[in-house]
């Protein structure tokens, strides 16, 4: 038996169909985790990578919207498919903006769920690389000293060694002394690659 090809989330009121929807979707080679409510789903333990939410709008506790909205509060950015047999444009537009794979009125075509689980387990694998890369990026900015993390914000400014040197009142020798650490400590090859790389750390430039 091969392994899943990802975890799918449901969160879904209507006993039936939310029954049809997990074994459409066990069918399809992912593992599924169904709910019938919004705070049965918060309370999971953790959730699993690469997956996705299809998330049903109209529920009994928190509606679905709101429920997106606690997600990003909580930081948790897993890629949400709306489901709803009482959708408006404005809640499909609202959703949308904040994030969402899709918004599919029911009954949807059994193509277009699938299609959207896809393209949604798509984007969560690109979350998880970035998060994962974020991580590295800011591990080795981590190893950098106070001085070296200051100058590094002067040189993804562009500015030369010798501007450098003096808006910091030291030696133009310590400016390139200090640059070169933090090309080695970051393992940067370039400006360009030390800038991606605080851009990535959320490392803004010295004003």
């Amino acid at each position: 038996m091969s392994a899943p090809k990802g975890i799918v989330y449901i969160v879904e009121d209507d006993p039936s169909f939310r029954k049809s929807m997990e074994r459409l979707i066990l069918a399809s080679g992912y593992e599924v985790v169904a709910c019938e409510s919004a705070n049965s789903f918060l309370g999971q333990a953790s959730i699993r990578h690469p997956g996705c939410l299809l998330l049903d709008v109209q529920l009994p506790d928190i509606d679905g919207l709101r429920l997106q909205q606690k997600l990003i509060e909580k930081g948790i950015r897993l890629p949400i498919i709306f489901m709803t047999g009482h959708g408006t444009i404005p809640m499909s537009v609202q959703a949308m903006k904040d994030g969402a794979v899709d918004f599919l009125p029911k009954p949807f075509k059994t193509k277009d769920i699938l299609s959207a689980i896809v393209k949604a387990h798509e984007r969560d694998a690109h979350i998880v690389q970035e998060d994962f890369e974020k991580k590295e990026i800011k591990a080795l900015i981590d190893t950098l000293t106070p001085r070296e993390k200051e100058v590094l914000r002067w040189v993804i400014t562009g500015r030369l060694n010798k501007q450098i040197a003096y808006d910091l009142g030291i030696t133009e020798k310590t400016v390139i002394v200090h640059r070169s650490r933090i090309m080695q400590k970051t393992r940067a090859s370039s400006v360009a690659e030390l800038v991606r790389l605080a851009e990535k750390a959320d490392i803004s430039p010295a004003a």
